[in-house]
């Protein structure tokens, strides 16, 4: 079975922040800031472009398993993709209030946090972070 690609590193979150374009930076920063509150984990750089807050173990149905952040993001050129694992299904209400935005199944993609209400942001992260703490317990 093949190794995930993507898994936490040693490597500089600081390092990684400071190589980013000067326009996202300082968003770049704002989301460290918000998800290590939240989550009370500290930022890890998995790979070489995600930046996660603790980490919890998947298994499919097939035995396959890999460790991936409970809460995390990936700066991009075109926009910023915040990783809540718990999905949105049941968050059409906060969705609706949040701004400018796309979502897939646990991804939400926006260009830049001035375009969001960061209260709903918040909002939506804290509820994701509990759903995936009760699923996978003793987890941080």
């Amino acid at each position: 079975m093949a190794e995930p690609k993507t898994k936490p590193s040693k490597a500089s979150v600081a390092g990684f922040v400071a190589k980013q374009p000067e326009s996202i930076r300082a968003d770049t920063q704002a989301l460290i800031d918000m998800m290590e509150e939240l989550s009370g984990a500290p930022p890890v750089l998995w790979g070489s472009s995600i930046i996660g807050f603790g980490r919890y173990t998947y298994v499919y149905a097939s035995g396959k398993s890999g460790d991936w952040p409970i809460i995390g993001f990936s700066p991009r050129k075109k926009n910023l993709v915040v990783y809540m694992m718990a999905g949105f299904e049941e968050e059409a209400k906060l969705l609706a209030k949040l701004g400018k935005h796309t979502t897939g199944k646990s991804c939400l993609y926006v260009q830049r946090l001035s375009d969001l209400h960061i209260p709903t942001l918040k909002s939506l992260m804290k509820k994701s972070i509990a759903a995936m703490r009760k699923k996978y317990p003793g987890k941080k």
